[in-house]
């Protein structure tokens, strides 16, 4: 199965501290790169875990808090020191380009930004590997999440099967789109017979800053998985409430009443000095939840 993994860049609420780095993510998807989120200390984190910035097609913001944001400018910058000639696109709410002005001119590449609705689910991408659609999430500000699906693959070739029918070159491609074969003799085998359905397309749900919000459920039925902000524990919960976050029961919650196939907690206050009493309380509710860190990957599939 082809590569499809999240690594956490940081998962720390509001400043950065001694023990979490501002919020950014990177998705590989076959060695292609999204950034989603791009807080302070995101490039100095990619260097650290040997992430090519060459690789690094697109950037996606949630909305324009600080933590969320302000990596990105001087990220740009550096990929033009580095030498960057390819176009680099940007995706995010209105007044993204503000922030994109401090970079300044004189770049080797095209930074191409995509303004986007944070109130509607829409389609924000689309490559030859994948759907990016939007979240609207709950937050003090226009924010979004974001889903990752993965675009459906070919069927596989039995080679067996190919071999033994002797079937030419040239009428591979249509049996892996779904023809049958004719045998010079005329009999038709099924391409049932000659092809194993292709693995299931991989989702990967972002969903950070946002207060409990019920309405995201339809919209990431059954990925396979969830990064949901769990910034403050259930004490908290009027805090929560007061400043549009969730707590890590209300991001389980969510994860539960989704289906999801696996949930990581993240965007942690710095109030709290063990993240796992965080991860504790989610897992109470989803049994399996997955304490985000700096560092850690997430294979999906």
């Amino acid at each position: 199965m082809a590569r499809f993994d999240i690594t956490i860049l940081g998962c720390g609420s509001a400043t950065p501290t001694l023990r979490h780095c501002a919020s950014a993510q990177i998705v590989d998807l076959r060695d292609r790169l999204y950034m989603i989120d791009c807080g302070e200390g995101s490039q100095l984190q990619m260097r650290r875990m040997r992430i090519r910035f060459n690789r690094l097609a697109h950037i996606f913001i949630s909305h324009l808090h600080g933590d969320h944001c302000f990596g990105l400018p001087g990220l740009i910058a550096s990929l033009g020191m580095l030498g960057r000639k390819s176009d680099l696109f940007v995706h995010g709410p209105k007044g993204l380009e503000d922030l994109l002005r401090m970079v300044g001119g004189g770049l080797p590449f095209e930074v191409k930004l995509n303004v986007i609705d944070p109130s509607k689910h829409a389609l924000v991408m689309e490559d030859r590997l994948l759907s990016v659609y939007s979240i609207p999430l709950k937050h003090r500000i226009p924010t979004c999440g974001y889903l990752f699906a993965e675009k459906p693959g070919e069927p596989h070739l039995v080679r067996e099967m190919i071999d033994f029918y002797r079937i030419p070159v040239r009428l591979l491609a249509g049996i892996k789109k779904g023809d049958d074969y004719v045998t010079p003799e005329g009999d038709v085998i099924a391409n049932s017979r000659l092809t194993h359905p292709p693995a299931p397309p991989r989702r990967y749900a972002y969903c950070s800053d946002t207060a409990c919000c019920h309405d995201i459920v339809p919209l990431i039925e059954g990925v396979d998985c969830l990064y949901h902000e769990a910034t403050y524990m259930e004490a908290a919960s009027e805090r929560a409430r007061q400043t549009f976050h969730s707590t890590a029961r209300q991001a389980a919650e969510i994860a539960r009443m989704a289906h999801v196939k696996r949930l990581v907690i993240g965007h942690y206050s710095a109030r709290y000095d063990d993240d796992d009493l965080l991860r504790k309380e989610a897992d109470a509710v989803f049994p399996g939840a997955i304490r985000g860190y700096e560092g850690l990957v997430i294979p999906l599939g």
